[in-house]
């Protein structure tokens, strides 16, 4: 009868738990395959590319920022909210869809880039966040020896989304001819709804969890983070902050980066690759966390990789001279997929490392609070290395390409800084925890 119930409860959590968490993550992960379409859709409605660039940072940007505002949403009734997910995610792929066509009737017109600004950013970022934020808590309760594993699979599926979704959007982009730009959002709406409307009716928390209910067991936001220092929160915030920006900083320059160690004809592979480092490091890094006493232990490994890899492409110049030398060119990939990984790694942990200090019981909204980081690292973290970019060093050629490797040189070594800065808040703000809460 033991085995029975033991078995029976072993099927629940991937049916209500972890199949619904991938088939929702699969789907909002794609937002990160903009930078696949995006010059095609500056092309179609008349606007530079870097107009419509900012479609995609607002994306990010309301993704946090509804995390934060609709966490107490998902706490309350994750049907509600991933139900809320589904309807605007595909509400706002389909209003992409539109404006873009209206943008290749009426070439230049700020209507259409307005309203992919709202559709793509505005609507579409709400069911980033809530789309994002509904299963994790889930996830944990049902997986309540193995939160980081679990959390990690369903997050990997979020980063994993642009390696499986890319090479179906660039056929797409083909095979379905004049105007594929918007026809493929179309499509994609309704295939994306399915899933994730699945993923809605199949997500349920455990049977025997109970929400909390009487104002006793009940506790405000700030009660409950103030069960510790403020200080500690607020350092868990600041390193998750700053993975997020030196991330997304390295990684925007990533493609120009690989040109100039003249592997032009790899970007594509290369590319690959690091999205399943990136997908690698969610799973990895998390599933490692749960055999640690303390989850911030992972962070500090995370940023000590990435200051020692980074520093030793500062120190060498292996940006500017990779091109032909064999070892530069190792040690600049090394840390490419290192970043990736640590990125990923970044994400997943950051739940159930809050579930660890504050308990489960507000982790939704906690966690929700704490996306406002991703929200603000997304405005923060491309337009920062696009403007050092832009002015330091100076465009050359290198093996038929125009990069600026001094400029890409100048990233990293910011992001080296601060790598450093976050490190030091991983050891000094966040306090370390002997006893990880269930």
């Amino acid at each position: 009868m033991s085995n029975t119930k033991t078995d029976s409860y072993g099927m629940k959590k991937w049916i209500r738990g972890a199949i619904p968490a991938l088939l929702i993550h699969c789907s909002i992960g794609t937002v990160y395959c903009w930078s696949l379409f995006s010059q095609e859709i500056a092309n179609y409605i008349g606007f530079s590319k870097s107009a419509t660039e900012w479609a995609f940072s607002l994306a990010i940007f309301f993704l946090g920022m509804s995390a934060a505002f609709l966490g107490n949403v998902v706490e309350k009734d994750i049907h509600k909210s991933s139900l809320i997910s589904a309807i605007c995610f595909t509400l706002g792929m389909l209003g992409t869809g539109a404006f873009i066509y209206y943008g290749g009737m009426n070439k230049g017109s700020i209507i259409s880039l307005i309203g992919i600004y709202i559709s793509y950013g505005f609507i579409m970022g709400i069911g980033l966040g809530t789309g994002y934020l509904s299963p994790v808590k889930t996830l944990m309760l049902w997986f309540k020896d193995k939160k980081g594993l679990a959390t990690g699979l369903a997050v990997a599926g979020f980063g994993a989304a642009k390696a499986i979704a890319s090479p179906i959007m660039e056929w797409m982009l083909v095979g379905l001819g004049d105007g594929g730009i918007y026809k493929m959002f179309f499509v994609l709406a309704v295939v994306y709804f399915v899933m994730m409307f699945a993923g809605h009716l199949l997500l349920k928390k455990p049977d025997d969890w109970h929400e909390p209910t009487t104002k006793a067991e009940k506790k405000s936001l700030m009660s409950v983070l103030k069960t510790k220092p403020l200080s500690n929160y607020i350092g868990i915030w600041l390193m998750f902050y700053i993975n997020i920006t030196c991330g997304l900083a390295f990684i925007s320059q990533e493609k120009d980066i690989v040109k100039c160690l003249g592997l032009a004809g790899f970007v594509g592979i290369i590319s690959t690759v690091s999205a399943i480092f990136n997908a690698a490091g969610r799973v990895g890094f998390s599933a490692w966390a749960d055999k640690l006493k303390d989850r911030n232990t992972i962070y500090k490994m995370i940023f000590i990789i990435s200051i020692v890899l980074a520093g030793l492409v500062v120190i060498t110049g292996g940006i500017e001279n990779g091109a032909g030398n064999t070892l530069l060119i190792m040690l600049v990939i090394v840390l490419i997929m290192m970043v990736n990984a640590g990125y990923g790694g970044g994400f997943s942990n950051v739940a159930t490392l809050l579930s660890d200090h504050y308990g489960m019981s507000n982790i939704s909204a906690i966690h929700g609070i704490t996306l406002s980081a991703w929200a603000f690292a997304g405005l923060s973290g491309n337009q920062l290395a696009t403007w050092i970019v832009n002015h330091f060093g100076e465009k050359v050629n290198i093996a038929g390409n125009m990069v600026n490797p001094i400029g890409y040189q100048a990233v990293l070594l910011v992001t080296l800084v601060l790598f450093v800065v976050a490190l030091a808040i991983s050891m000094v703000m966040v306090k370390p925890i002997n006893n990880k809460q269930q």
